[in-house]
C-alpha cells in the first residue's frame, strides 16, 4: 500500500509522543506491571490518535483504516509490548463494533470519551475455559423489564483493572451458540462488577490484565450493541482488526528485534572481530528480514481490502497467524546472537523474547487460526461443523 505525506506526518506524531511521554519512563512502569493508562490515553486523545479511522461526529478524524494500521505498526517503537497493546485494545478491539454498530447515544455515552482519551475500555471476551472457543462462553445477560441481569465471569482482561468500561460479549437467549450472544456496553463501577484479581504473566509487564466476576450485574437494554442476538457476529468483525492489527504491531516488533540486533552485533566483539563480521549472522539476519518484509506485505494487503471494503478475514487470519510465529523465530534468533545480554532482563531483546510470545496467543490462538483457514480451504471436517 503506498503511504501518503499525511502518513508520515502522523507517523512522525506518533514517533515524537512515543519519544517524549512514553520510552522514558517504560522501564519503571514495567518494574511497576502497569501504566498510567488514562494520563497516556488523555494525551494521545488530544493528539487525535485514539480515533483515526473513526467517525467525526464522534470525535474521530474520520481517516481510512490505513491510518489506524498505520498506529498500529509504528507503536513498536514503543520499548515494550504491555503499552502498545493496552492502547490496540482502545482503538482496535474494544470500539470498532461500537463505532460501526452501536447508536447515537450510545456512541455519545462511551465511543466519544474513549476516542478522546477520557475514558478506558476493555473487552470482555475470553473465559476460562473459553478461550479461543468464543461460541462456548457462559456469562448470560437475561432481561429483566427494560435491563439486564448478567452473572458470569471473564479471563485475561487487558486494561480492566483500569477501565471505565467493558464491551461485554454475552449469551442474551438460549438459541444457538452463534446466534444467542450480545454485545453489551458494561460500565465498570456498576454495582455486581469486580475485578477479581490482577494477573501475573511472563510478559507484557506494564499493561494491567484482569480476571472480571460479574455478579447480578443490572445494565438497560439500550447498552445493548446493535441486534439481539448478533454479537458473535460483531466479535467476528472485530476480530478481522483486531487480527490485522495483531500482524501490523508483531511485525513491526520483529523488525525491532532486528535493527537493534544488527546494531548490537556490529558493536559486541569475539574472537577478534564484531558478531556481525560472521557469515552466519549476517545470513540468518537476511533471511529473518526477508520473512519480515512478506508477513508486513500480507498484512498491508490486508489493510488495502478493509479500505476497499472488502472482506478480509482470511488475510488478517493468514497475516495474524504467521505474524505470530514469525515474531517468536527472530525474538529467539535475535537473542541468541545477543548471547549473555540477551538472557538478562534488563536488555529490550529480552523484553521483546517476552512479550512477543503472546502473539501466537492472543486474539485467537494459532490453532485456530488454521481452523478458520480449513473452512476456506474446504477440508475443514464435516463432522465438526
Amino acid at each position: 500500500m503506498q503511504l501518503t505525506h499525511e502518513h508520515e506526518q502522523v507517523r512522525s506524531t506518533i514517533q515524537r509522543w512515543i519519544a517524549e511521554q512514553v520510552n522514558p519512563h517504560v522501564d519503571e512502569w514495567e518494574k511497576a506491571e502497569i501504566f498510567p493508562a488514562h494520563q497516556l490515553f488523555k494525551q494521545m486523545g488530544e493528539l487525535g490518535l485514539l480515533g483515526l479511522d473513526k467517525p467525526i461526529e464522534d470525535g474521530g478524524a474520520g481517516l481510512d483504516y490505513s491510518y489506524g494500521a498505520l498506529l498500529a505498526e509504528t507503536l513498536s517503537e514503543i520499548n515494550c509490548g504491555g503499552i502498545p497493546m493496552a492502547i490496540g485494545v482502545q482503538t482496535d478491539m474494544c470500539t470498532p463494533a461500537l463505532a460501526r454498530h452501536g447508536s447515537p447515544e450510545l456512541r455519545a455515552e462511551f465511543l466519544a470519551p474513549a476516542i478522546a482519551g477520557e475514558m478506558v475500555g476493555c473487552i470482555g471476551v475470553s473465559e476460562v475455559g473459553s478461550g479461543s472457543d468464543v461460541a462456548s462462553i457462559k456469562t448470560t445477560a437475561r432481561k429483566d423489564g427494560d435491563d439486564y441481569i448478567i452473572n458470569g465471569g471473564k479471563m485475561w482482561i487487558t486494561n480492566s483493572t483500569q477501565a471505565d468500561w467493558c464491551c461485554l460479549l454475552a449469551n442474551t437467549s438460549d438459541g444457538p451458540a452463534h446466534r444467542n450472544k450480545s454485545l453489551i456496553m458494561v460500565p465498570m463501577k456498576t454495582k455486581g462488577v469486580s475485578i477479581a484479581r490482577k494477573l501475573q504473566k511472563i510478559g507484557m509487564d506494564s499493561s494491567d490484565t484482569g480476571q472480571l466476576y460479574f455478579d447480578d450485574v443490572r445494565v438497560p437494554q439500550r447498552n445493548r450493541i446493535g441486534e439481539e442476538g448478533q454479537g458473535f457476529v460483531y466479535q467476528m468483525e472485530q476480530f478481522q482488526i483486531e487480527r490485522l492489527w495483531g500482524a501490523l504491531n508483531s511485525t513491526g516488533f520483529a523488525q525491532r528485534a532486528i535493527d537493534i540486533t544488527i546494531e548490537y552485533t556490529r558493536e559486541r566483539k569475539a574472537f577478534g572481530r564484531s558478531i556481525l563480521d560472521n557469515q552466519w549472522v549476517n545470513f540468518k539476519l537476511a533471511e529473518m528480514q526477508a520473512e519480515v518484509d512478506c508477513v508486513r506485505a500480507l498484512a498491508w494487503k490486508g489493510v488495502e481490502d478493509v479500505v476497499a471494503g472488502r472482506d478480509a478475514t482470511r488475510l488478517a487470519t493468514v497475516a495474524k497467524l504467521k505474524a505470530g510465529r514469525l515474531t517468536r523465530d527472530v525474538s529467539t534468533g535475535c537473542l541468541q546472537f545477543w548471547g549473555g545480554m540477551g538472557y538478562m532482563n534488563d536488555s529490550l531483546i529480552s523484553r521483546l523474547f517476552r512479550d512477543m510470545r503472546l502473539s501466537s496467543i492472543g486474539g485467537g490462538a494459532d490453532e485456530v487460526m488454521l481452523q478458520i483457514l480449513t473452512k476456506y480451504m474446504g477440508t475443514y471436517p464435516k463432522s465438526m461443523k
